[in-house]
């Protein structure tokens, strides 16, 4: 398994707090696939206003985070090393659950498709083992 920590994620993607949204990377393949966490706390900055009362983290972001951990996969590449994966769209989009403070979200995308600069990938975040977001992500790998 190909592991990586924080430090190691911000050398390969330009993302930084509070919009670096992937903790570790447990395992990827470059040009593959990745598979990433985020420990989602209640000092989350979202969570002040979505929602009082009732913290629920937008499902956008964990959209965004599915994104963070594909571009990992496609610019921990030879070739792709120093750019940027920009996004193109989102196809096939379902959420099916809700992620709160305390869970740990399972962020897995494989990269299907890929000609030139442009590619999809297949998105799927979970939550003990329950698919919360399910998506295919259109990328564009630029300067």
């Amino acid at each position: 398994m190909n592991k990586l920590d924080i430090n190691q994620i911000q050398e390969i993607i330009p993302h930084r707090h509070p919009f670096l949204l992937v903790d570790y990377i447990e395992d990827y393949e470059p040009g593959q696939y990745a598979v990433g966490y985020k420990c989602v706390t209640y000092r989350e900055d979202f969570f002040k206003g979505h929602f009082p009362g009732h913290p629920v983290m937008p499902g956008v972001l964990t959209l965004e985070a599915l994104a963070q951990v594909g571009a990992v996969a496609i610019l921990s590449m030879e070739q792709n090393k120093g750019k940027i994966a920009y996004f193109g769209g989102v196809q096939k989009c379902k959420f099916k659950g809700m992620v709160c403070p305390g869970d740990k979200l399972k962020l897995e995308t494989t990269i299907i498709k890929c000609k030139g600069p442009v590619g999809v990938g297949q998105a799927t975040a979970s939550v003990d083992g329950k698919v919360v977001v399910s998506a295919e992500l259109t990328f564009m790998v630029g300067n």
